[in-house]
Parts: C-alpha cells; sequence; structure tokens
C-alpha cells in the first residue's frame, strides 16, 4: 500500500482503480452534488473503519494462536526505522516504471499479481465466517501441499501446506471474485480486494510494543507528507496504479448507479499503518486485565477524528492530502493523553507485545558462540525445540 498512501481528490475513474488527472485529457465532468460527496467519503471512512475494527479483534486471537500459517509476522524497531526509506525507494521506482515502461503492459503484470493475491487475502477474511454456514455433517476433507528439496538426510521442506475441503469451498467464492475483477476492473471487486489486504495487513503484522509504533507511524508522517506535499510522485502512481492498493468509491453513485465513474479514494496505506497501532493498543488493553478497552476506544475514535479531518482539509482546498498528517498526531497524541490522565505511561511504553501474548514463541536473548556450519546448527536448534513442525503460509498482507 505504500503506493498510494494517501488520500486522493475526487477525479475522473476508468472503472478500474486508477484515476486519471483531471484536466490530462479526459472530458469535463459536472461537479458532484453535495448529496454524492457525502455518500461517497462517508463511505469511505465506514470501509475504512471496519477492516481496522474486526482486524484488531482477530489479531487478538491471531497471537495467540499456535497454528504457524497464522503465526504474526512481528515489526521491530530496526523494521519500523528502515520502512520509510525502502517505501520511498519502492514508489519511485513505481514511478519511474511508469514513466519509462508501458502503463498499459506493467498494470497487466500487476493485474495478474494482484489476482492471485486478492484471492488468498479473500479467502483468508471470509474462512472463519464461512465456516459457520457449513452443516455439521460435512465432509471436510484434510489435504497436505508438500514441496521438498533434495532428499534423505539432506531433504528440505520448501513449503508444507495443509488445508481443508472449507478452505477450498472459500478459495473458490474467493476465485469469481478474482475473475471478476481481472475481467472488470469493477469497484466493488476492488474494494472486496483492498478491505481484504487491509484485515490481514491489520491481524497478521504486528508491532511489538508502543516505542515501534511511534517510530513507524513518525517515519511515515514524514515520508507522506513528503511525496504528496513535496513532489508529484504519490499522486501520479496512485493514479496509474491499476491494482487494488486503494478503496474507491463514485460521487456519482447516485446519478448513475453501479456504472459511475467519478471516484474518490483512501489508500490502504491510510488503513493498515494506524490500525496496526490501534490494534497493538487493544493487547495492551487486555494485558492490562482490567476488563476495559479504554486505549483501543480513544485510538479508534482518535483515527475517525484524523481521518474526518483529512476529508474536511481535502474537500475545501481541493488537493490529495497525506493522510497520514491527520492520522498520526490524533492516533499518537489521544491514548497518550489518555495514558498521562491515568499514570499509565510507564505501563504503556514498557508493554512488550510478544512477550505478554505470544508466551510460547521463542526469542533469542543472545547470541551463543558455536562452531560448525549453519546446516548443522539450524539441526542442533530444531532439535532442541519443544514444539513440532508446523506448516507456514505466506500471509497476503507481506506485499
Amino acid at each position: 500500500a505504500v503506493g498510494a498512501a494517501a488520500m486522493e481528490e475526487p477525479a475522473a475513474h476508468n472503472g478500474s482503480a486508477a484515476a486519471a488527472a483531471p484536466g490530462a485529457g479526459t472530458p469535463a465532468r459536472p461537479p458532484a452534488t453535495p448529496e454524492g460527496m457525502a455518500l461517497a467519503y462517508g463511505s469511505l471512512v465506514l470501509m475504512a473503519l471496519l477492516p481496522i475494527f474486526f482486524g484488531a479483534l482477530r489479531s487478538v486471537s491471531c497471537a495467540k494462536s499456535k497454528n504457524s500459517s497464522e503465526m504474526p509476522e512481528t515489526i521491530t524497531s530496526r523494521d519500523a526505522a528502515r520502512f520509510p526509506i525502502v517505501a520511498s525507494c519502492t514508489l519511485l521506482g513505481l514511478y519511474l516504471f511508469f514513466k519509462i515502461f508501458s502503463q498499459e503492459y506493467i498494470n497487466l503484470l500487476l493485474s495478474m499479481y494482484f489476482f492471485v493475491l486478492g484471492i488468498l487475502a479473500l479467502s483468508h477474511t471470509i474462512s472463519p465466517m464461512m465456516n459457520r454456514f457449513f452443516p455439521a455433517n460435512f465432509p471436510n476433507k484434510q489435504y497436505q501441499l508438500l514441496f521438498t528439496q533434495g532428499s534423505g538426510e539432506s531433504k528440505e521442506e520448501i513449503v508444507n501446506y495443509e488445508f481443508d475441503t472449507k478452505d477450498l469451498v472459500c478459495l473458490a467464492l474467493s476465485s469469481v471474485v478474482g475473475v471478476w475483477y481481472l475481467l472488470r476492473k469493477h469497484w466493488i471487486a476492488n474494494n472486496l480486494f483492498g478491505l481484504a489486504f487491509s484485515l490481514n495487513g491489520v491481524e497478521l503484522l504486528h508491532l511489538n510494543n508502543v516505542s515501534t509504533g511511534c517510530i513507524l507511524l513518525g517515519g511515515l508522517f514524514i515520508y507522506d507528507v513528503f511525496w504528496v506535499f513535496g513532489t508529484n510522485v504519490m499522486v501520479t502512481v496512485a493514479k496509474s496504479f491499476e491494482a487494488p492498493i486503494k478503496l474507491v468509491f463514485p460521487q456519482d453513485l447516485l446519478e448513475k448507479g453501479l456504472d459511475a465513474d467519478n471516484f474518490a479514494m483512501l489508500g490502504l496505506g491510510d488503513i493498515v499503518i494506524p490500525g496496526i497501532f490501534i490494534a497493538l493498543l487493544l493487547r495492551f488493553d487486555i494485558s492490562l486485565k482490567k476488563n476495559t478497552h479504554t486505549y483501543f476506544y480513544t485510538s479508534f475514535v482518535a483515527y475517525i477524528f484524523g481521518l474526518g479531518l483529512t476529508i474536511f482539509i481535502m474537500h475545501i482546498f481541493k488537493h490529495a492530502q497525506p493522510a497520514l498528517l491527520y492520522l498520526v498526531p490524533a492516533c499518537i497524541g489521544f491514548p497518550l493523553l489518555v495514558a498521562l490522565a491515568k499514570g499509565e505511561v510507564t505501563e504503556m511504553f514498557s508493554y512488550e507485545s510478544s512477550a505478554e501474548i505470544l508466551p510460547h514463541t521463542p526469542r533469542l536473548t543472545h547470541f551463543p558462540t558455536v562452531s560448525g556450519s549453519p546446516a548443522s546448527l539450524a539441526d542442533s536448534m530444531q532439535q532442541k525445540l519443544s514444539c513440532p513442525r508446523r506448516r507456514r503460509q505466506q500471509s497476503p498482507s507481506a506485499m
């Protein structure tokens, strides 16, 4: 989502996730009605809140899960410090690609990539809900996809994925949406994939502590402001990128129905980045064992305030806005003020997510002195682990 981490100005839309710049050879469009704009902005806010709320709830059960396919990816302070630099290089690389090579072929390749990724993300998203609709006598068979390299003692697992019949049903339903998106690039299919990516990101990407969250949000605050206000790179990539990396909603839905083509948009980065911080605060609430979710609800309200302020400023100045400019101070400032008022600042910044909720996760506290090859070291460490080897599935959020 690094390529569209900005709230975009309402613009013409070609039916996919890419908007055309006003005045860039596109026909003039009638101005959006107040009702249409209110519906579009309200829908964007609602669609942003849903993956944050449910993703945060699912992040708690994900952290407690002992299934390696659902284990979260933990973001450390080093990862957080490097992320804005990596994101900037990726964004600039995409910008240069669109300037040098044909946009049509690039988007065709991206469409195929996000077609596969979107199906996996949507399948993982709907799986818990679909399980409730299966009857008790449903013939749920277990399957395993195993891909190894070598033979004998040198055999190494490359892919070890376990799934069942219910997973195949969810995958089939998600594939229908995937084909719809691939053939039509319809905005509803785009949003279904975008919501799935966002929810998976909030669920599976975990910050290890509040300090790391502050580093990540602070770095991306500068990243977002620079690439939106300092250059036209962010807006250009967001409008050229035909992929579900943003949520869109038509402002002329009331006039044209599902064939509407004048869209407002919100980058997935403006959902996932604050969302993983809000999910961290929910886990911190649970660690306090006070049966309250004060920090979670505070940060959730702060997100609504920050996003509403983004939309208001964008509407007043008629210019794309870096949403993290308003979301980061709100999402960090509001909970910090609550912690100051309750005298829990020390507890907040000393909380370690992995230590509190993931006691089964082995943690390396020092680097021992060892001899031998890396392979022998890995074998010896594997024998010491009490937990059995489990499957590992790449999460759709690791884009």
